[in-house]
């Protein structure tokens, strides 16, 4: 099954990823939480630079607004040319403050300003727009002088929720602080408002009860403002107003208003001097814009100070926090490394038990060693320490691989048994066809009988085969066959042996060979591999084809090539023909379901006796085989072509006497 695209594809990966995933909500929560700390804290850092650059300029325009106001109410009030072109002259002052006020609000930089704050800045500048209007019908006389003095002050008002958005500050007393100071700043509106109703009142010879009544409550809001504000604000910015309440200047003013108080309405406008009124509401104007201006300044001192003691700990906190995440994730790391390692020392012990342990202890017991499988699967000692589930699955392992080497030394003592048992067999009917040899070989010499001579033949050719598959038994028990020569024999001979050892010799095509003799204890052994590739050749071709034989020296030895007329061999079987041939180990019943081809590969790896399959010229499937140098040997200019005579061996695998050269067609 195919894995889905993304999955951790080892467990070492897969911890990682169980512990990566809380650890990246956790960052994503702290990022959260210091951008929502820290981004009041900036604020406060930023507050002074921001009211420098946006602030300030409201302040001016507040203030133009404001005296022209003033000059608006006399020039209404009265028919006086002075006060129109002194209204005329300071709506030109007001216009260059408002022209920087905009031009501060839409090409500042407005990145550091809230929502709020920008949308308070462009309620100032749309409700600046509004002036022009109010300009041409105060210059028409449109409306009355009080009523003008209301709507600049409706003009003016939303410079204090600038003021307010822009000190506004989210940290306890420090927003309380920042409210104070905004209220104290309607002080200074209160004067100059006090200031126009008395200019306006002058101008037009006395006060309406409504007008008085305006005044009055002006007056009063000023002072009720102060003394309920004043006591709130800190000890540095509170001394400042107090120290100012003692003064000439707030002594003067307080005694104009309550000169104005007590004149009522039809006398305000003679209560107070023309001249010393308009010095001290000026003055009382700029000192309050000042000492407003001074407490705002200490409050964001305060402000910037309390931001960088709170970034400052934010910074310690993040610090930790980003310390915990990171040890967090190092220990899981660290933990699945630690459990991908034990879980590769497994695996690892896995491979060892597949790849060497059990090929070796089998290779072992094949050869006949002896094997202890304690000795052989030692336990991991990191299973026996830790009674963990990897532990756990460790013992379970151990139990397992110790199983695995009993079953192996276990299976390798049947088959060493039933091999034995197989060789025991073979031994006893090798002694018992070679007895029937002798008694053939006998009967042979005393009869005359054509009949019967033909008859005993057979048999002798029946039991030569018999002789053969004996030692088939033998070969796959691991031993080697009895029959010994003790002195090279021509090929020639010995191909002719190994014909008469197959059923249809008669079907086998022998040419002429060279003169090259086979080594005495090589013999036995080739005699038997050409007779078994000879069985193949005739046994898979048609009964009417030949077999053909052909020899011939090559690169340092010789060569026999047997080629039958059958249909040959597939690719994959001849590869697997290749493979019994090449690499004959143990015998396996479920894989080498050929056994001649098995005893040929192993009496050709004994000697080193070069065996192939290839396509045969005829049709069919050629055998060759290639005959080293060691197994050669020298005949001697005068050694006869008879081969030298077998020992045969008895049941208890000790040569016999040698039996009488019968002729190697038939049998050695």
């Amino acid at each position: 099954m195919r894995r889905p695209f993304g999955r951790p594809a080892t467990v070492r990966a897969r911890i990682v990823a169980l512990a990566l995933a809380p650890a990246l909500a956790l960052l994503t929560l702290w990022s959260f939480a210091m951008v929502s700390v820290t981004g009041e804290l900036r604020a406060l850092v930023r507050l002074q630079g921001v009211y420098e650059d946006f602030g300030t300029p409201v302040d001016t325009a507040i203030g133009r607004i404001q005296i022209e106001r003033r000059l608006a109410a006399a020039y209404l009030g009265g028919t006086d040319r002075v006060a129109t072109l002194a209204l005329m002259e300071q709506q030109r002052r007001t216009d260059r403050a408002l022209n920087a006020m905009r031009d501060a609000i839409r090409h500042g930089d407005r990145d550091r300003l809230s929502e709020r704050q920008r949308q308070s800045l462009d309620t100032m500048a749309g409700k600046a727009g509004e002036l022009e209007d109010l300009r041409q019908r105060v210059l028409a006389r449109e409306l009355t002088w009080d009523r003008a003095v209301e709507e600049y002050g409706a003009l003016v008002e939303p410079g204090f929720d600038v003021q307010s958005s822009l000190t506004a500050l989210q940290a306890g007393q420090l927003a309380r602080e920042a409210q104070v100071v905004i209220e104290l700043v309607r002080v200074r509106e209160f004067v100059s408002r006090e200031d126009a109703l008395v200019a306006g009142a002058r101008a037009a010879g006395g006060l309406t009860d409504r007008q008085y009544d305006t005044l009055t409550a002006t007056i009063e809001d000023r002072r009720v403002f102060e003394r309920t504000y004043v006591p709130d604000l800190p000890a540095d910015s509170r001394s400042l107003f107090e120290e100012f309440r003692r003064g000439e200047l707030y002594a003067a003013l307080t005694r104009s208003e309550d000169a104005l108080l007590r004149a009522g309405p039809d006398r305000a406008g003679e209560a107070v001097a023309a001249g010393s009124w308009r010095t001290t509401t000026d003055r009382a104007v700029k000192r309050y814009m000042e000492l407003c201006t001074q407490s705002a300044l200490n409050s964001a001192e305060r402000g910037r100070d309390f931001a960088h003691r709170e970034l400052a700990k934010a910074a310690v906190v993040g610090a930790l926090g980003l310390a915990a995440m990171g040890l967090s994730l190092w220990w899981a790391v660290r933990g699945a490394r630690r459990i991908s390692r034990r879980l590769e020392e497994l695996r690892d012990a896995a491979d060892v038990l597949t790849t060497r342990q059990l090929p070796d202890v089998m290779a072992r017991l094949s050869a006949g060693e002896e094997v202890d499988a304690a000795a052989e699967a030692p336990p991991l000692d990191d299973a026996e320490a830790r009674p963990d589930e990897i532990g756990q699955v460790g013992r379970s392992f151990n139990a397992a691989r110790l199983a695995a080497v009993e079953a192996a030394v276990h299976q390798a003592t049947l088959r060493r048994g039933l091999f034995a048992a197989l060789l025991t067999i073979a031994r006893r009917n090798q002694t018992l066809v070679h007895r029937q040899l002798q008694l053939v070989d006998t009967l042979e010499r005393r009869t005359d009988d054509p009949d019967v001579l033909e008859q005993l033949f057979r048999i002798d050719h029946l039991t030569t085969r018999m002789r053969r598959h004996a030692e088939n038994l033998i070969i796959l028990s691991g031993a080697a066959p009895g029959r010994r020569w003790r002195r090279p024999v021509p090929v020639a001979d010995v191909v002719a042996s190994a014909v008469g050892e197959i059923e249809h010799y008669a079907r086998v095509e022998v040419p002429p060979m060279d003169r090259v003799g086979i080594a005495a204890d090589a013999v036995a052994d080739v005699v038997h591999l050409l007779a078994e590739l000879l069985e193949n050749a005739t046994a898979f071709s048609p009964p009417h084809t030949r077999v053909t034989l052909r020899s011939g020296p090559e690169r340092g030895g010789f060569v026999l090539r047997i080629d039958d007329r059958g249909l040959g061999l597939g690719s994959g079987r001849l590869h697997e023909a290749h493979r019994t041939l090449t690499h004959p180990d143990e015998f396996d019943p479920a894989r080498h379901d050929r056994l001649g081809l098995y005893v040929v590969g192993k009496l050709a790896a004994r000697h080193g006796v070069d065996v192939t399959l290839e396509e045969s010229p005829y049709g069919g499937t050629t055998a060759v085989v290639r005959l080293p140098a060691g197994v050669l040997a020298d005949l001697g200019p005068d050694e006869p072509d008879e081969p030298d005579e077998p020992d045969e061996p008895h049941e208890s695998d000790e040569p016999d006497e040698p039996e009488q050269a019968q002729g190697v067609s038939a049998r050695p």
